[in-house]
């Protein structure tokens, strides 16, 4: 271990421009006539690959009668296809069609005040009993299990407010069936058990965000720093927008928009990249194209005064403000990034320094960018209080430390310390294929992976004086946002 973390510094000191320039030189980037991208990256370390299918659609790309259809669909697309998570799907296609008709009519009826509440406790049960002779077809998580046995290993997906993405580690000489089974989900994809999964989402949303003081705190704190950017909805959706969400509606927004031209297929491992391709373009090929994702056009105003929101709960006081910035791959944004480690970046960081270690104020510190990366931003800066030290007390401390950074030119030394250690982050990350390939795909969904290839670089050009001005230009009231936990007083 001690061996490695040496070579990671060493590299990070020395390496990275050619590094970098390896990657920009081993990356293969196809693209099929579909519109399909491919990256592709040959290592021979071992015999795995992982593959990574990201699709350039999230949260932000949904409006006020689909917010949270992204992140349900997500759940759905485990549900299985045509000839997977079923045992007949001749038997269970007109049942499916019944559940949809029953519950598109709840929908219907149940936000009106006029509805005959008789029909709908009718039509209830109805569901219910559909949904109970239902199970008898349905064979659940059956692409993790066919996964598992065949040596594939963190199989999952996540959901952004820029890209939805479904990963797997895998055998090399299971590369096919990987390619079989994720093109027969686009393709064939049944999204049964809607409306039972719509109320696991809704408890998955009560679970980490209405009962959860942290999970609160956030989502206050983006939905009263954004006031136009769809950025400012959470990608759960909101419990409303959840419990109203239709089957046809996620149908369409699946045949819409997770198609090719808005898709990215990263492989990273043991294989050849020709036989990789011809595998990706049998598979992949008859895939029709697709809707491109339409960029969003709604643009967030200046903002022109301190926006604050107080959250009351019983739990500990909690601290967060946010800042306003641009997005990558503008300049300021690395000097985020180097401004993040500098401040909250470890043991001899200045906030954790100040706040944690020598006035004790607070018990953790952190900065984090978000809400998402395609679309201007937020820095954040989250805090703690050390009972018995109060909100306002870390509050100001931030601030006095953030004013410093206005007025006095960050060290020769420390800033170099914060450019090694971000780009070693970066390499460590790298190491592995699941690192490399997810890397490769957020970066290629949200812009372009050769954000990678001269990362370091761009790192290095960032001087003392960029610092000071970035501080002076985003770390002011007028452009800040504080949200604050606290317990409520009665």
């Amino acid at each position: 271990m001690r061996s490695i973390c040496l070579l990671l510094g060493l590299l990070a000191l020395f390496g990275q421009p050619l590094y970098a320039a390896q990657l920009a030189e081993r990356v293969h980037e196809e693209r099929l006539e579909n519109g399909l991208t491919l990256l592709m990256l040959e290592r021979r370390d071992a015999p795995t690959v992982s593959a990574y299918i990201s699709f350039r659609v999230g949260g932000a790309n949904e409006g006020a009668h689909n917010r949270g259809i992204a992140h349900l669909l997500e759940h759905m697309l485990f549900k299985g296809t045509k000839t997977l998570g079923t045992s007949d799907y001749a038997a269970e296609k007109p049942l499916l069609g019944q559940i949809e008709s029953v519950g598109s009519r709840i929908d219907l009826l149940k936000n009106n005040p006029a509805a005959d509440q008789a029909e709908l406790e009718t039509l209830r049960e109805r569901l219910t009993e559909l949904q109970q002779q239902h199970k008898e077809y349905v064979v659940k998580d059956e692409f993790s299990r066919i996964y598992a046995e065949n040596g594939g290993v963190g199989f999952n997906a996540f959901t952004s407010k820029d890209q939805t993405t479904y990963l797997i580690s895998l055998p090399a000489n299971k590369l096919e069936l990987w390619a079989a089974i994720e093109s027969d989900r686009l393709q064939n994809a049944v999204l049964r058990e809607f409306y039972t999964e719509r109320e696991v989402v809704r408890e998955e949303r009560r679970r980490s965000y209405e009962s959860n003081p942290g999970g609160m705190l956030y989502e206050a704190l983006i939905a009263n720093a954004y006031t136009v950017h769809p950025y400012r909805n959470p990608v759960i959706g909101w419990d409303s927008d959840i419990a109203n969400l239709s089957l046809a509606e996620a149908r369409d927004f699946f045949k819409r928009y997770y198609r090719p031209v808005n898709m990215v297929i990263t492989l990273v491992g043991d294989f050849d990249s020709e036989k990789a391709k011809a595998l990706v373009t049998k598979y992949f090929s008859a895939i029709p194209s697709g809707t491109p994702v339409p960029r969003v056009i709604d643009l967030e105003p200046a903002q022109r005064g301190e926006k604050r929101i107080t959250v009351n709960f019983e739990a500990e006081p909690d601290l967060s403000i946010a800042f306003h910035k641009p997005a990558m791959p503008h300049q300021d944004d690395y000097s985020a990034d180097l401004l993040t480690d500098i401040l909250a970046g470890g043991a001899t960081s200045r906030l954790y320094k100040r706040l944690v270690v020598e006035e004790q104020l607070a018990s953790s510190v952190h900065i984090y960018g978000a809400p998402g990366s395609r679309y201007d931003n937020l820095l954040v800066i989250g805090a703690t209080p050390r009972h018995p030290h109060t909100v306002a007390e870390v509050e100001a401390a931030i601030y006095a430390e953030l004013d410093r950074l206005k007025s006095e030119p960050v060290s020769a030394q420390e800033l170099q310390r914060a450019r090694n250690r971000l780009v070693t982050d970066n390499l460590r990350q790298m190491r592995t294929n699941n690192g490399l390939a997810r890397l490769l795909s957020s970066y290629a969904a949200i812009g372009s992976w050769r954000y990678l290839t001269d990362y370091a670089e761009k790192i290095e050009a960032v001087d003392a004086s960029g610092l000071l001005a970035f501080a002076n230009r985003y770390f002011s009231a007028n452009n800040r946002t504080v949200a604050v936990l606290q317990r409520e007083v009665k």
